[in-house]
C-alpha cells in the first residue's frame, strides 16, 4: 500500500488528505507520488507553518496552475471551534471540535513579554488523578499529530500571530499540560512537536516547550533523547501510599521508579532544570514534614519546584492550602536552595485554570 493509500484510509471520505500532521518525510513521499518535486515541499510547509496560510491560492510561490491540483487533492485543516472564552485575566480558551465530533480545550495564558499555549494530548484522559476535573472524564481517544499541532495554529489564528518572525510575540512557549497523559499517546505528540519546532516553520526552541508526565518513568530518557524539550513531572506527593490514592500511576511507576528516571533524563543540568509539579491540598500533603522530604528526595536533580494552589471545581473532595502554610512549604524549599514559585491562578473564571478543563466541556456539550 502507498502512502498516499495509507493516509486516504485515515480521512473521513477519503478525498483529501491533510497535510497538516505530516511529517517531512511524509509530505515528500506524497508529492513525490503525484510528480511533485521536492523543492514544492519545502514551499508548501513554509506557507503552512511560517505563514499559516489556509488556502493554496494564497500559496504565491506556487504556480497558479498547480494551485487547484494542490487543492483538489489535499486539504490544510484547523480544529473546529465550539467556543472561546477570555478571562477577566487575559487568558483564552477554545473548546475544540474534530471531525468525528469529539472535543478537548487548549488554553493560551498570557504574560507581559510571552504567553504559554496549553495543548491536549487526548480527548479526556487515561488518567484518574483524584484532584484533577480532566481524570474524572473517561478516557476517549488519542489525538493525532494534526489535532495537537492544529491547537497551537488555532491560537495563532486567533491572535493573528502570523508569520512566524512576527513581532511582539504572544504565542512564544508551549505547554504539553492539557487534557490527557502525553507519554501514553507518544508518537503523536513527538511528531507535533518535532513540526512545532521545525527552523523554517513554526520554530519555536524546544527550550520553550515542557512536556509534563505524571510519571510514565519508562519513557521519559526517550523524550530527553528524541525530543529534548523541557520535561514537567507532576510529583503532587512524598510518600507512596498517598501518591497511590492521588495519582494512581504511582501503583505502577512508584516515586522512586519516577525520580531514577529523572535522574537519568538526558538534558537534566542546571540550566534546563527538571520542574516538579505540586498541587497544594489543604491537609494532605502540604506540611513541613512534607516540604523536607520533597526536598530529600529530589536531593542531586537540577530541578525547580512549582506549587499549585488547588483550583476547585464542583465535588471535589479537597481544598485548597491556606497562603500561609503555602508560604512557609515554598519557604523551606527555597532554604534547601530551589526555586519554589507558587504559580498564580489563571483563568479562573472561565474554567481554564490548572485541572480544571472537563467542566467547561462537559457543560457546552450539554447546549450542542
Amino acid at each position: 500500500m502507498s502512502i498516499t493509500e495509507e493516509l486516504h484510509n485515515g480521512t473521513n471520505d477519503g478525498s483529501q488528505i491533510d497535510l497538516v500532521g505530516l511529517s517531512r518525510s511524509e509530505m515528500e513521499a506524497v508529492f513525490d507520488e503525484i510528480g511533485l518535486p521536492r523543492f514544492r515541499v519545502k514551499q508548501v510547509w513554509h506557507w503552512i507553518y511560517h505563514h499559516g496560510v489556509r488556502e493554496f491560492s494564497e500559496m504565491t510561490t506556487i504556480a497558479k496552475e498547480l494551485q487547484p491540483k494542490l487543492a483538489a487533492g489535499f486539504m490544510i485543516s484547523r480544529p473546529g471551534v465550539t467556543t472561546e472564552k477570555t478571562s477577566t485575566d487575559g487568558t483564552r480558551k477554545w473548546l475544540l471540535n474534530f471531525s468525528d465530533g469529539k472535543m478537548a480545550e487548549t488554553v493560551h495564558i498570557p504574560e507581559e513579554d510571552r504567553g504559554a499555549v496549553c495543548i491536549s494530548s487526548q480527548v479526556g484522559c487515561t488518567l484518574t488523578c483524584k484532584f484533577c476535573h480532566t481524570g474524572t472524564q473517561r478516557m476517549v481517544r488519542n489525538l493525532s499529530s494534526a489535532e495537537i499541532v492544529g491547537q497551537f495554529m488555532l491560537a495563532r489564528d486567533s491572535y493573528r500571530a502570523w508569520p512566524s518572525s512576527k513581532e511582539p510575540r504572544q504565542l512564544t512557549n508551549v505547554v504539553m499540560m492539557g487534557m490527557g497523559e502525553p507519554l501514553y499517546n507518544y508518537e503523536n505528540v513527538a511528531k507535533a512537536l518535532r513540526i512545532i519546532t521545525d527552523e523554517e516553520g513554526i520554530n519555536i526552541s524546544r527550550r520553550r516547550i515542557t512536556l509534563s508526565t505524571a510519571g510514565v518513568a519508562p519513557l521519559i530518557p526517550k523524550v530527553g533523547k528524541e525530543l529534548g524539550v523541557q520535561l514537567a513531572i507532576s510529583l503532587h506527593a512524598v510518600h507512596d501510599d498517598l501518591r497511590d490514592e492521588i495519582v494512581p500511576i504511582n501503583k505502577k511507576y512508584p516515586i522512586a521508579e519516577l525520580l531514577d528516571a529523572c535522574r537519568s533524563y538526558p538534558k537534566a543540568k542546571n540550566s534546563r532544570r527538571i520542574t516538579f509539579e505540586y498541587v497544594m491540598l489543604k491537609g494532605v500533603n502540604d506540611t513541613p514534614a512534607d516540604a523536607r522530604e520533597l526536598v530529600r528526595l529530589i536531593r542531586g536533580i537540577p530541578a525547580k519546584i512549582n506549587l499549585i494552589p488547588f483550583n476547585p471545581w464542583p465535588g471535589a473532595p479537597y481544598d485548597c492550602s491556606t497562603n500561609d502554610d503555602i508560604a512557609v512549604f515554598a519557604g523551606i524549599i527555597n532554604r534547601a536552595g530551589y526555586s519554589s514559585p507558587v504559580r498564580t491562578p489563571r483563568g479562573r473564571d472561565i474554567l481554564a485554570a490548572c485541572g480544571q478543563l472537563k467542566t467547561a466541556s462537559e457543560r457546552e456539550r450539554k447546549h450542542i
